[in-house]
């Protein structure tokens, strides 16, 4: 195993058990070292403090363990095994919800892994070239592991590690079934061509919430992408519900979902538009309206036109709302704090000139779990506002 050497005072944040290693910090690295090679993190003392994936970029590596051990076959089944006694404990009935995110990256401890299980197909997706290395050992584990429950797994990073020009594919079985259930609801997922793994199982539990205030209300879904808050809302009761996205791969695929769970209804339509042309044209009829937008920011140097952005779209929502409405507003960019995000919209309300009352702070659920070490984790950020 190759070894990386950091500056003298650099090993504070590993020492908090922090799991990434900033380029700044390393003195020198062994030669002949590789992107995605598992290196040994050593201290000026000589002090071994991690094993991770080594990477090139200002995070050179994401740490697997504080210990020192081989990253073997006993590693990662040590790991998923892990992984899997989370979900077990939150309760998931396969007949009620058979999709849930199993893998969550810094939060299962294995930074730069991603899978979501849809049915019986896990979905995976590296965001590390070490983890892209290690795809197929994994998911031979992830099928030991899973047992019977796992007869198919797809690997999706072609957009994640585009660099690499990596082929999307099955690592393991193959399925044309691509519906999901998620509390009662049923979804087609689209892991071939959809954004993230197919669908964004983190809102599942905020689409439960919309549910509950659907009934008897004019639903407008802005970045429907595959119409999950739509389909939740028709099930709520909701009055009419529209559905809006830039993308026409969404539109369709929103209407599919729509139409899988109630055939032939007549209160939803869906539209192909840019969210902000729709916002400033809409004649203020809808009393409930969704804003979860695609990430603003995926850097810090973007933070603050994504704050811009952030206002000005809720700003915009804001004035076209009748008294009495409810605002389910998100931000899903990491760099975007929960403070940033609602002093974005705490300025929208105060340009809108609008009374707002906070009636719930949203987060993402807790089968995608923060460590707590990694506060960087806590990336779903949501806020459901009373509007007069």
């Amino acid at each position: 195993m190759k070894q990386v050497y950091l500056r003298k005072g650099k090993d504070e944040s590993l020492r908090r058990f922090h799991p990434w290693v900033f380029s700044g910090a390393i003195h020198h690295v062994d030669e002949g070292l590789e992107e995605g090679d598992v290196v040994r993190v050593v201290s000026a003392e000589g002090e071994t403090l991690a094993i991770g994936h080594f990477q090139l970029g200002s995070i050179a590596v994401r740490v697997l363990t504080f210990s020192d051990v081989e990253i073997d076959e006993q590693f990662w089944e040590s790991r998923l095994k892990s992984a899997l006694n989370v979900r077990n404990a939150l309760g998931f009935d396969d007949d009620y919800t058979n999709t849930f995110r199993l893998v969550h990256g810094e939060g299962d401890m294995l930074p730069g892994l991603i899978i979501d299980v849809y049915g019986q197909t896990a979905v995976m997706q590296a965001h590390s070239v070490g983890m892209h290395l290690a795809r197929h050992l994994i998911a031979n584990k992830l099928v030991n592991v899973m047992g019977n429950r796992i007869h198919h797994v797809y690997y999706k990073s072609e957009t994640t590690l585009s660099f690499m020009d990596p082929e999307n594919g099955f690592l393991y079985g193959g399925s044309d079934d691509n519906i999901a259930i998620e509390n009662g609801l049923q979804f087609y997922v689209d892991w071939l061509r959809g954004q993230k793994t197919g669908f964004f199982v983190d809102q599942r539990d905020n689409r439960s919430l919309l549910e509950h205030y659907a009934n008897g209300r004019r639903v407008l879904n802005m970045f429907c992408y595959t119409g999950g808050f739509s389909v939740y809302a028709l099930r709520g009761g909701a009055e009419l519900v529209h559905s809006v996205d830039s993308s026409a791969k969404a539109v369709e695929l929103t209407n599919r979902n729509v139409n899988l769970n109630f055939p032939n209804e007549q209160r939803h339509q869906a539209f192909c538009e840019d969210a902000f042309k729709y916002l400033e044209r809409e004649d203020s009829s809808y009393d409930l309206v969704i804003l979860d937008p695609p990430a603003f920011a995926k850097h810090r140097g973007a933070l603050h036109n994504a704050l811009k952005g952030y206002t000005r779209l809720n700003q915009k929502a804001l004035q076209k709302m009748p008294s009495g409405a409810i605002l389910f507003t998100f931000s899903c960019s990491q760099v975007v704090s929960k403070d940033h995000f609602r002093q974005a919209v705490f300025t929208a309300a105060a340009l809108a000139r609008r009374k707002v009352r906070i009636l719930h702070q949203l987060h993402q659920p807790a089968d995608h779990p923060i460590n707590i070490y990694h506060p960087e984790g806590e990336y779903l950020k949501g806020l459901v506002l009373y509007v007069e």
